[in-house]
């Protein structure tokens, strides 16, 4: 099966698009997992698909696959690149799109200055509907938000949990360069206390309006920037008191734009989407 697709990224969080409107598209685990593989294959964090829709008032379905091959809810960075592949495309004559995601509807909006702006819903913060069970365990409570207890390494890091669609723990370090990424990022995302794993975010607040932030990703490890992260990051920041909105999220990749006006108001993810090359392969 000859397969054609866009490499894009957003950030430096990079993707495979695959428009399955014009081509049939229909791979297994393995092949998604084989396509996203940096040496045998195309290389990306997330590959993602362009489809009908399956809901009335919505414009496209948008399917995203892991780099180990699983496919998951949402990807805030991979939202934007969806909109610009579709506008770019003629796929759609609209700035704004409805777009069904297996986590609900977001709206991706291009801007003016060409970056895009996606409407990521508001953020779940129960934490039985992130999902993160917590019998057993008492929180504290900074502000507005409640911090959890979690045992990485013999040792307790508190953690605050949202979901933007996907599940995030968000911990406050001083320093994202020197902290625990890669050593502490894979026992978090497959801590027992998460039974759908969970993206761990690193943030480092610079000021009211700014932080750094780094994430290792559920399914694929850490990335130059994760626009669901990012949400996540600034939400946690904004309930325990830390952070103004908007905020400045400054990634390995580049800069995003997080604005949010508290709960039950939807979180707005702001910044680039850029078209890489195109191409086609063989997938066996």
């Amino acid at each position: 099966m000859k397969l054609k697709f866009t490499k894009m990224h957003g950030a430096g969080n990079d993707f495979i698009v695959i428009d399955a409107i014009n081509q049939t598209v229909n791979l297994t685990p393995l092949q998604w997992q084989a396509l996203a593989d940096r040496r045998f294959g195309v290389g990306a964090d997330q590959i993602l698909v362009v489809e009908k829709p399956e809901t009335a008032g919505v414009d496209f379905r948008y399917r995203i696959f892991n780099a180990d091959g699983g496919e998951v809810e949402q990807c805030g960075n991979g939202a934007r690149a969806f909109a610009k592949f579709v506008i770019d495309k003629g796929l759609t004559d609209q700035r704004q799109i409805r777009v069904e995601t297996m986590s609900g509807i977001i709206a991706p909006r291009l801007e003016d200055d060409g970056r895009i702006t996606v409407d990521m819903g508001a953020p779940v913060l129960a934490p039985e509907f992130v999902p993160f069970e917590c019998s057993g365990l008492q929180s504290s409570q900074q502000q507005q938000a409640a911090l959890w207890p979690l045992e990485i390494n013999g040792k307790d890091i508190a953690v605050a949990v949202v979901s933007m669609g996907n599940p995030h723990a968000v911990q406050l370090v001083t320093d994202v360069d020197s902290a625990p990424v890669l050593q502490d990022g894979p026992l978090i995302e497959h801590h027992s206390r998460f039974p759908r794993r969970v993206n761990a975010g690193f943030m480092q607040v610079v000021d009211r309006n700014h932080i750094r932030l780094r994430v290792y990703e559920r399914g694929a490890g850490e990335t130059l920037a994760c626009g669901t992260g990012a949400c996540a990051a600034v939400v946690a920041g904004i309930r325990m008191g830390l952070l103004d909105s908007p905020v400045a999220v400054s990634t390995h990749g580049g800069e995003l734009s997080i604005a949010w006006q508290g709960d039950a108001f939807p979180v707005m993810l702001t910044g680039p989407a850029v078209s890489v090359f195109e191409g086609s392969i063989e997938i066996e």
